[in-house]
C-alpha cells in the first residue's frame, strides 16, 4: 500500500467517524479537511488508478461531506440522522475494504545484485498429466527464472501472478476479486533482460512452493536471494498450485483427487511428492539445453552445482529431490512435513530444516516426528534454526496482502508478530550462509548468521 493509499484511507474514515459523532468539530475542521480530502482522492485516481477497495472509501467521503455541508446551512435538519446513518453503515466495509491492501508492497531486494526473470513454460514429453483425464495430455512444468542481472540493462516490470485477468473464483483461500490490481504489484526485477556479466556461471537453486500455492507467493522471498547471486528456479507444478499458465495458454487450476479409503490424505500426498520430484528432476534435466533456456541463462548456469529449497510442501519436495538426484549438492526444508519412506531416508547431501515458532505454528505429530527421523539419519551434517515469532505464512508474501493495521490484528490472533519482512530475510541470510559450501562459493558461516537475529535457536545437527 502506498502512503497516498494509507493516507487517504485513515483521513477518511477519521473524517467520517468525527463526522457522525462531533458535528460541532466537524464543521470547524471541514474547510481544511474536506479540500484536502478531495484532493487526495482526485490524486490517487491520477496517479494510481481506481482501485475496488477503496469504492466504500470513496463514498465514506462523499456521504461525509454532504453531512457536514447538510449540518454546515442547515445546522440541524431531518435528514442529518439518516445521512449519520448512511455514513455509519459505510464505515465497516471502508475499513474492511482498507484492509485488504490494493497494491502490496513487495521489499526490495537487499543483495548487490538487479534482479532479472524469464517464465518456462515446459512440456515433459515422457510424462502424462496426471490430473487430468486426457490420454494425451503431457505434463507441463512452469519455471519462473530469477538471476543477477545486468546493472545496466533496460526492460519491462515483470507480472506478479500468471493469468492475471483469468484468475479463478479463489487463489488457494483468497477470493481473486481482492487480487484486481495486483498486476502493478512491483516485483523489482526486469523481465528478459540480460544476466549480469560479472560471473561466467551463477549457482542454481530450484525453488518449490508449498501446497497449493502459485509460485508468485513467494516473489519477496525469491526476487532477494537471486540479488545475493543464485539463479533461482521456481517451479510452479500445474493442477496442484492454484493458478498456472500452460505453455499452450490454458489457464490450470487446483484438482484434488482425495481418495476414500486414505482419511488423512497421507497416500494421496505422499504420490504427489513422487510427482513434485519428477518435475524437480525434469526442470535439472532442461539446464544443458539451449534450445529451453534460450538466449538469456543458455551458458550462464553453473550445472554442477545445484541446490534445492521449498517451504511447507515444497520443502519436502527439496528433500526429496536430493534423496534422489545426485546431481542436487544440498537442500533446505522451510517448515515442510515429510511424506511417504523419505523420513527414513539417509541424506548424503548437507541440509538445513528452518522452521517457524513450533507454539505459533502448531506443528503436528507428522511434521515433528518425520523432520526429527530425517535429521537423525543425514549422513552429510546438517543444521536446524526455530525463528521464533514467525509463523507458516511468514516466510510468503500474504502478509503483505493485508494493510499495516490489519497485519499486526493477525499477528495476534494468528502469531508471526516478527513480520515477513524480518522472518525472509533471517531466512536469505541463513540460506545463502548455508548453500555458499555445496554451491561452491566458499565456506559460509551459518551460526553467524543466525546470530544475527534475536530469537533464533538451533544450530548444526551432528
Amino acid at each position: 500500500m502506498s502512503i497516498l493509499d494509507a493516507v487517504l484511507g485513515f483521513a477518511a474514515v477519521a473524517f467520517a467517524v468525527t463526522a457522525v459523532a462531533t458535528a460541532p468539530v466537524a464543521r470547524r475542521v471541514a474547510p481544511v479537511a474536506l479540500p484536502v480530502l478531495l484532493a487526495g482522492g482526485v490524486a490517487q485516481l491520477l496517479l494510481e488508478g481506481f482501485y475496488w477497495q477503496f469504492a466504500p472509501t470513496y463514498l465514506l467521503l462523499g456521504a461525509a461531506t454532504g453531512l457536514v455541508v447538510w449540518q454546515w446551512k442547515w445546522r440541524v435538519g431531518g435528514w442529518t440522522t439518516v445521512a449519520r446513518v448512511v455514513v455509519a453503515l459505510l464505515l465497516a466495509p471502508a475499513a474492511l475494504a482498507w484492509a485488504m491492501v490494493p497494491v502490496p508492497d513487495l521489499p526490495r531486494p537487499t543483495g548487490p545484485y538487479a534482479v532479472g526473470t524469464e517464465v518456462l513454460r515446459l512440456v515433459d514429453p515422457n510424462r502424462p498429466e496426471p490430473a487430468t483425464d486426457a490420454p494425451d495430455d503431457k505434463r507441463n512444468v512452469v519455471v519462473q527464472a530469477w538471476y543477477p542481472a545486468d546493472p545496466g540493462a533496460h526492460g519491462k516490470r515483470s507480472t506478479y501472478i500468471d493469468g492475471a485477468d483469468r484468475l479463478p473464483d479463489r487463489v488457494t483461500v483468497l477470493p481473486s476479486f481482492f487480487m484486481r490490481g495486483y498486476d502493478r504489484i512491483d516485483t523489482h526485477a526486469l523481465l528478459d533482460v540480460p544476466v549480469d556479466p560479472g560471473r561466467s556461471r551463477w549457482p542454481v537453486v530450484l525453488f518449490s512452493p508449498g501446497y497449493g500455492a502459485p509460485r508468485a507467493f513467494y516473489t519477496g522471498l525469491i526476487a532477494d536471494l537471486a540479488s545475493r547471486g543464485f539463479v533461482v528456479l521456481a517451479v510452479d507444478h500445474p493442477y496442484e498450485a492454484a493458478v498456472t499458465e500452460l505453455a499452450d495458454g490454458t489457464i490450470a487450476t487446483a484438482r484434488e483427487r482425495f481418495l476414500a479409503d486414505d482419511p488423512d490424505q497421507s497416500r494421496y500426498m505422499s504420490e504427489l511428492l513422487d510427482v513434485r520430484t519428477a518435475d524437480l528432476r525434469f526442470v535439472v534435466d532442461q539446464l544443458e539445453r539451449p534450445d529451453i533456456l534460450g538466449l538469456r541463462l543458455s551458458g550462464h548456469l553453473d550445472t554442477e552445482h545445484i541446490a534445492a529449497i521449498g517451504h511447507s510442501f515444497g520443502g519436502a519436495a527439496a528433500a526429496a529431490a536430493v534423496a534422489s538426484d545426485g546431481r542436487i549438492k544440498a537442500a533446505a526444508n522451510i517448515d515442510g512435513t515429510l511424506y511417504g519412506t523419505l523420513p527414513q531416508q539417509s541424506l548424503t547431501k548437507p541440509f538445513l530444516l528452518l522452521e517457524s515458532d513450533h507454539e505459533e505454528t502448531g506443528h503436528g505429530a507428522a511434521y515433528s516426528d518425520g523432520n526429527r527421523a530425517l535429521l537423525e539419519h543425514l549422513q552429510a551434517g546438517g543444521f536446524r534454526y526455530e525463528i521464533t515469532e514467525a509463523n507458516h505464512y511468514s516466510f510468503t508474501d500474504a502478509p503483505r496482502f493485508l494493510a499495516d493495521p490489519a497485519r499486526l490484528l493477525t499477528a495476534e490472533l494468528m502469531g508471526g508478530s516478527r513480520g515477513p519482512r524480518e522472518t525472509q530475510r533471517a531466512t536469505n541470510d541463513i540460506l545463502t550462509a548455508f548453500l555458499r559450501e555445496p554451491l561452491g562459493a566458499g565456506r559460509g558461516d551459518v551460526e553467524a548468521a543466525s546470530a544475527h537475529y534475536r530469537d533464533i535457536h538451533g544450530g548444526p545437527v551432528r
